[in-house]
């Protein structure tokens, strides 16, 4: 490769990195940009979603040719409850993220399969040899300094999968919680992208971030098996393990590598819902105001996005209090019952709280009445006194 000039480089050409590319070329087609991932195509192999209620109609315009599937509304099943809920519910995928990023750059802003040996605000080295001159770098990389930090995991193995008859299935199942519960809470993911075709996913609220792929493809076989679905083929598979924040020193996390890019985004950021680990609502706002902004500046993004971080990291006080009492209140097998009585709320409530906007009204609304885990344990771990929480580190040495 040979050495290369542009106004933006970002590390990173995932959901955030990617979504932030895609703003930039369409708000602002004269910079030229250039897009650094280190995998051989850009998203991996992952499904994202969002409710409607989660983006405005900026942010919508932005995810609209990356959207696989919609539908109408979801369910969720508990032992005991389910509940069908109106509020539309959308995917989209790494391969409509990679085929949109190759209409919308040029050729010559994306690189796939380049890993980054060192980069700094304005300069970016590939371990190859190449470097990028940059008017600023913005760094979406993944989790990094969550060392800082202490909760728990979502950990996960999806499977898109076809069925050998029509399943059946006409919308989402965000959670069954009738499963056996192990491993802390535990809940299967399915989505209906066709007649014949599912993607099914085994989740977990877990202490620690390990993965037990033969196990958790087992546990899908069986639930799909106990469904009706007899599984003809298996398309592709993901697997994560996702940062559930209960706790954290904010300026220690955003200076734990004092020699890396200071313009960050995504996990890189801690742009996280800290209960849901959800990302995109976060990624696609932030890359939506990025690309309005007049100067990008290695310097001043730098500060715009630790102003931003920063802002986000205040806003989320009462969803890591929830984190706390899920993870240090409550015996691991009984975490489901938080979540449970959380969707006997009303409706409008329950979208705020994804989209991270809670009202204090619903904040009230979500602590009254008898709690799901036992009084004393809940004000022991909010006084750090509960079960202990996880160190979150080992999720960042992964990244």
């Amino acid at each position: 490769m040979a050495d290369r000039t542009c106004d933006l480089a970002i590390l990173g050409g995932g959901l955030a990195g990617g979504l932030t590319a895609l703003a930039f070329a369409r708000a602002r087609p004269d910079l030229r940009l250039c897009l650094v991932e280190q995998g051989p195509r850009f998203g991996g192999d992952h499904v994202w979603s969002f409710f409607d209620t989660d983006v405005d109609p900026a942010a919508r315009a932005l995810l609209d040719p990356l959207i696989a599937a919609r539908w109408e509304g979801y369910e969720v099943r508990f032992p005991g409850y389910a509940r069908d809920l109106s509020t539309r519910y959308a995917s989209i995928t790494s391969d409509r993220l990679d085929a949109r990023l190759r209409e919308a750059l040029s050729e010559e802003a994306l690189l796939c399969g380049a890993r980054v040996a060192c980069a700094s605000a304005q300069r970016v080295e590939l371990e190859d040899g190449t470097s990028i001159t940059a008017g600023a770098v913005l760094d979406a990389r993944g989790a990094k300094g969550l060392e800082h930090m202490a909760g728990g995991w979502q950990t996960f193995l999806g499977q898109m999968v076809t069925t050998r008859q029509p399943h059946g299935l006409t919308r989402p199942i965000v959670m069954d919680a009738t499963v056996e519960q192990v491993n802390g809470y535990r809940f299967v993911y399915v989505l209906p992208f066709g007649p014949s075709r599912l993607f099914i996913e085994d989740t977990y609220y877990a202490d620690t971030p390990a993965i037990e792929r033969d196990a958790l493809r087992a546990r899908i076989a069986r639930y799909a098996a106990g469904q009706g679905w007899d599984i003809a083929e298996v398309l592709y598979e993901e697997t994560g393990a996702l940062p559930v924040i209960a706790r954290g020193d904010f300026s220690a996390f955003w200076n734990a590598d004092p020699e890396g890019v200071p313009a960050r985004a995504g996990t890189r950021a801690a742009l996280v819902h800290p209960l849901t680990s959800y990302s995109l609502p976060d990624a696609v706002r932030f890359a939506v105001h990025l690309a309005g902004l007049d100067n990008i500046g290695g310097e001043a993004l730098g500060r715009i996005c630790h102003d931003w971080a920063a802002h986000h990291w205040r806003e989320g006080r009462f969803y890591r209090m929830l984190t706390t009492m899920l993870f240090g209140a409550g015996a691991p097998e009984d975490r489901w019952r938080m979540l449970a009585r959380f969707y006997r709320l009303p409706e409008p409530l329950i979208e705020r709280f994804y989209a991270g906007q809670s009202r204090l009204a619903d904040m009230a609304r979500v602590l009254a009445g008898k709690p799901p885990v036992p009084v004393g344990a809940a004000i022991a771990a909010l006084a750090g006194q509960g079960r202990p929480l996880a160190d979150l580190s080992p999720l960042g040495e992964r990244a």
